[in-house]
């Protein structure tokens, strides 16, 4: 090898050796693509699952980011993480996965007067209204912070960012890149597998299906089959595979009216065969709408009878409210007149916003989950049930007992501190394991011989593992309305659109990452475990070490370059000095 490299460096035309393999090596490099993963939390390796979704492709994926034009720095660096990504995806199966960047406001190929635009609203995609500083002057500009995927004849849209402000903050950076295999593998799971699990949402109890269960629609068209469960009609809900009316979920959301021992017969029994429940409830009347002509009203307790069945399983949904410093904002009249009152945005204590504390797959990179009048959990001890709680109070916050009298009158003085002294009160829980039957040893023997001899044997104890989450929030999943423009998205304070105060909190989330895990999909639910670590630097040290780096990175190569010119020089005077 020596002589060799001697040889080429002794020949006259040596350089174009060097150039030629310079050529070889840049093309080489160019077609095989290779990278170590140093980073701790191997931020760059994809997971698993993620490879094996892409080893299941047998047609080419399209994928299209709507995220090229003239953005901030935040919606710049999103579009520099998501190429970085996809090329990551490309390495991996690049004759399979082809991938672009269109502005939004381009023409649809061979559609003459029509834009992406129109297509992704079409979607159901939401866009972040931005200012920007173009050279012809300030002009308004909408941003689609989202990605089209299509394979085959089929097409889903994936979310970037789920925030809605115009100025990405790094944690919000963060938690987007950290979430970005996540929502890409959730769609091509979705693409790739046609059957979608059942999903029941049970009314008959006083449950709204007016178009406050719009965002519950919405969330769940793209991935999952909703029906509508009336308990009252139905003997049992089917819970076998080979039914096909097999429900996977069942989901109270809001119940305004008792249920009878026959209604939670018949959901004690699709639990122990199998099926999973959801429970959203509001253990009290308490509504906003009682304060638009008083300004004050009482909560009390709607006495839904679940409370036996739910301490049964392992929890309790208290009669209480929980109030925290960390709260939306609500509009109260601070001035004026009865004719012209003079509004003013301020906390309102009893909207109370949870932050995710990432102990589980459910409530990992997700932002704030926004409340309304919620009620307390406890856990009540369940032999072999496991207890996790997903939402949380912040550490400023408090509980008043019932009958609790909600005032307007409360936010005319700032809230005193020192009462705000409870700690992460949980208000959603995920129990999971084998539950006992409420209704063990309470038949009498004619009871269970009529349910045997119907073909639905009466089950003691679940045979298999199963999940129930119950949250002390009927609101949590119930979006606002507008009368000027219809149905909000999930999580939208419909008193704060329009203002500075406006924010789009992550209930759509904590939502659909809730049913995820409940029905059980492993390839999507990997892919949600990934950290990404936020390593910001010490502002303090930046202070005091500035100039130091500030040499180390300019002036000092310079300096190096001079001295080994000096050095050079230096041997060049010894060598011909004679």
């Amino acid at each position: 090898m020596k002589k060799l490299i001697g040889k080429i460096m002794g020949a006259r035309l040596w350089w174009l050796y060097l150039l030629l393999l310079l050529g070889s090596v840049n093309y080489l490099a160019t077609i095989i693509h290779g990278r170590i993963d140093l980073t701790k939390e191997k931020r760059y390796t994809l997971s698993k699952a993620t490879r094996e979704l892409l080893g299941k492709l047998d047609e080419p994926v399209q994928i299209d980011v709507f995220l090229k034009g003239e953005f901030p720095a935040g919606f710049r660096k999103l579009a520099n993480s998501t190429e970085e990504f996809l090329q990551l995806l490309k390495d991996r199966n690049g004759s399979k996965l082809l991938y672009r960047f269109i502005s939004p406001q381009d023409e649809l190929p061979g559609v003459a007067g029509k834009t992406w635009e129109d297509t992704l609203l079409a979607q159901g995609a939401n866009a972040i209204n931005l200012s920007v500083q173009l050279k012809a002057g300030e002009e308004s500009k909408r941003v689609y912070p989202v990605a089209m995927v299509k394979y085959k004849d089929r097409q889903t849209l994936v979310n970037l960012y789920s925030g809605g402000r115009r100025m990405i903050s790094p944690v919000e950076m963060n938690s987007a890149e950290a979430m970005m295999e996540y929502q890409f593998a959730k769609a091509l799971d979705g693409l790739l597998n046609n059957s979608k699990p059942r999903v029941g949402y049970l009314f008959g109890n006083g449950e709204p299906t007016d178009a406050r269960t719009y965002g519950i629609q919405d969330a769940l068209s793209r991935d999952y089959n909703l029906g509508l469960i009336d308990l009252k009609k139905y003997r049992h809900i089917p819970v076998d595979a080979t039914d096909p009316g097999k429900v996977d979920v069942l989901i109270s959301v809001k119940p305004r009216l008792q249920f009878t021992e026959d209604d939670k017969f018949k959901l004690d029994q699709y639990l122990m065969k199998g099926g999973k429940l959801m429970f959203f409830l509001d253990n009290l009347i308490a509504e906003q709408d009682s304060l638009r002509f008083q300004t004050e009203t009482v909560a009390y307790d709607r006495n839904l009878n679940l409370t036996d069945q739910l301490f049964k399983y392992g929890v309790r949904v208290n009669t209480d409210l929980v109030m925290d410093l960390q709260c939306d904002f609500m509009p109260f009249a601070v001035g004026g007149n009865q004719e012209n009152p003079q509004y003013e945005f301020l906390r309102w204590n009893y909207y109370p916003l949870f932050e995710s504390k990432g102990n589980h797959t459910i409530n990992k990179n997700i932002g704030l989950v926004a409340g309304r009048f919620v009620n307390s959990l406890d856990t009540i001890a369940a032999q072999g049930i496991r207890k996790t709680a997903l939402l949380q109070s912040s550490s400023n916050s408090r509980i008043i007992s019932t009958p609790a009298l909600i005032s307007l009158n409360e936010n005319r003085n700032v809230p005193q501190d020192v009462r705000f002294n409870k700690s992460g009160i949980p208000v959603a829980y995920l129990l999971e394991g084998r539950f006992s039957s409420l209704y063990r040893n309470r038949l009498s023997r004619a009871q269970l011989d009529t349910l045997a001899a119907s073909g639905n044997p009466f089950i003691p104890a679940a045979e298999q593992e199963t999940k129930i989450i119950v949250a002390g929030d009927g609101d949590l999943v119930l979006n606002d309305f507008s009368p000027k423009e219809g149905p909000l998205p999930l999580g939208m304070n419909f008193y704060t659109v329009g203002s500075q105060y406006e924010y789009s909190f992550a209930n759509r989330d904590f939502f659909l990452n809730s049913l995820e895990y409940l029905v059980n999909r492993p390839v999507v639910i990997e892919t949600r475990n990934k950290d990404v670590i936020l390593r910001l630097l010490d502002t303090q040290k930046v202070k005091e070490q500035k100039s130091t780096w500030q040499f180390v990175n300019i002036a000092l190569p310079l300096l190096l370059v001079l001295l080994a010119g000096w050095f050079y020089q230096q041997l060049r005077k010894r060598k011909y000095a004679a």
